[in-house]
C-alpha cells in the first residue's frame, strides 16, 4: 500500500542519513498520557496511552523520525499501536522566520475494517505538509495523499476522503526556566459528507479543535504536562460507536482533559 511504502521508505532513511553525517542529531523521547488526544479526538478511548519514539536532524535542514503510541482497537479493529513515520526539509528564511515540508505516514499494525466485519479498508494514512513559523507561532497545513483514516463510499460516504485537510496554528511561550504555555487551534476539512444524515441532519464530520497544555519541567530530562482540548461537531462525535460494537459508544470530542508524564534522551 502507498502508505505503508512511504513509511518504510522513511525509516530506512534515517539510519543512513545519520551514519554518514557525523554533525547530525538523534534524540528520542517517551511519555505516559492519561489520554492519547489526536486533533482533538481521543485515540485510546479515553484510556492511557504509552507513546515513545526518535527524531534525526541533520545540519542541512533535513529531519526525519518515528513515533508510536498504544491505541484504541474499538476505533482501529485489529490494532493495538498506531506508528508515525515522517520526514522533511525545511530553512530559516531570517532570525524570526522558517519554513518546513515534508511528509507524514500513519501506519497501524494489524488494524483493518474488515476485523470489525465490513469492508476492507486499511487505516494507513499519509499526509503531505508545509508550515510557515514566525518567532513562537506556526502555521501548518497538511492534506491527505490517501484516503483520510479509511472514510471511504464503503463506510456509507458520498465519496472518497483524499485532499481532506488540516489546517493548525501553535504557539508555545517560555513562562520561566521550569514552566511553558503551548496554544493550539486547527480545523479538520473533509472533502466527502455522509450520505445518510445522523439524527440532527448533520452529514459533514469535518470540525475545529483548540487546547492548551501548561508544562513542568521536573528535572533535565523529564517533565509533566497538563493539557485540555475542545472539539466541535458534537453531532458526529458525542455518541461515536465503538467499531467492535455498536452499542459501546463514547463521546471522542468535546471537552477533554490530559495528563503526560514525558522523558527525552
Amino acid at each position: 500500500m502507498r502508505a505503508l511504502a512511504i513509511a518504510m521508505f522513511a525509516a530506512a532513511l534515517v539510519p543512513g542519513l545519520a551514519s554518514g553525517m557525523p554533525a547530525s542529531s538523534i534524540t528520542g523521547n517517551v511519555a505516559l498520557t492519561s489520554d492519547y488526544l489526536f486533533r482533538g479526538l481521543t485515540q485510546s478511548w479515553g484510556r492511557p496511552a504509552i507513546q515513545g519514539g526518535a527524531d534525526y536532524a541533520g545540519p542541512n535542514g533535513f529531519a526525519a523520525g518515528f513515533w508510536g503510541s498504544s491505541i484504541s482497537e474499538r476505533s482501529y479493529p485489529g490494532g493495538a499501536m498506531e506508528l508515525d513515520l515522517y520526514a522533511s526539509y525545511g530553512q530559516a528564511i531570517n532570525r524570526d522566520w522558517s519554513w518546513r515540508a515534508g511528509l507524514y505516514a500513519y501506519v497501524y499494525p494489524g488494524a483493518n475494517l474488515d476485523r470489525a466485519g465490513l469492508a476492507s479498508r486499511s487505516f494507513n494514512t499519509v499526509e503531505a505538509n508545509v508550515a510557515l513559523s514566525w518567532k513562537q507561532f506556526t502555521l501548518k497545513y497538511s492534506r491527505a495523499l490517501t484516503d483520510y483514516f479509511a472514510v471511504d463510499t464503503e463506510q456509507g460516504y458520498r465519496s472518497d476522503s483524499r485532499g481532506t485537510s488540516y489546517l493548525q496554528l501553535d504557539a508555545a511561550f517560555p513562562l520561566n526556566d521550569a514552566w511553558s504555555l503551548a496554544l493550539h487551534a486547527g480545523h479538520t476539512h473533509y472533502t466527502t459528507t455522509l450520505v445518510a444524515p445522523l439524527a440532527k441532519g448533520e452529514r459533514d464530520p469535518g470540525y475545529s479543535d483548540v487546547g492548551a497544555t501548561l508544562k513542568y519541567q521536573v528535572a533535565t530530562r523529564w517533565s509533566l504536562s497538563a493539557g485540555v482540548t475542545c472539539a466541535t461537531n458534537a453531532d458526529i462525535y458525542r455518541r461515536a460507536s465503538s467499531l467492535l460494537d455498536a452499542g459501546d459508544t463514547r463521546n471522542v470530542g468535546g471537552t477533554r482533559g490530559f495528563l503526560m508524564l514525558q522523558g527525552s534522551f
